[in-house]
């Protein structure tokens, strides 16, 4: 898992939608106005973060709401810094 979450993070598109909702949950439109991409390629991204379990969503209406799941990013930052520290040594 660790390492699709990595893969995940290194497409710079993900990374953006990221940066976007650290603000706070968005929906897919306060999303696209964003980014110069198409609603196709968003979804894809968003399919992947969710996958990867970066993201976070919920149903609200007609709307879907992506946040980021702060758990995982603990977890992969935890996974650095045992590296880091192990290369220290």
């Amino acid at each position: 898992m660790l390492q699709e979450t990595i893969k995940a993070l290194n497409d710079p598109v993900r990374r953006k939608i990221l940066e976007i909702l650290k603000t706070g949950p968005k929906n897919v439109g306060e999303i696209l106005v964003q980014l110069d991409i198409t609603g196709a390629t968003l979804s894809h991204h968003l399919k992947i973060l969710r996958d990867t379990g970066l993201l976070s969503d919920t149903k609200e209406g007609n709307h879907i709401i992506y946040e980021i799941n702060t758990s995982v990013f603990e977890d992969v930052m935890s996974w650095i810094t045992g590296l880091i520290n192990s290369e220290v040594k």
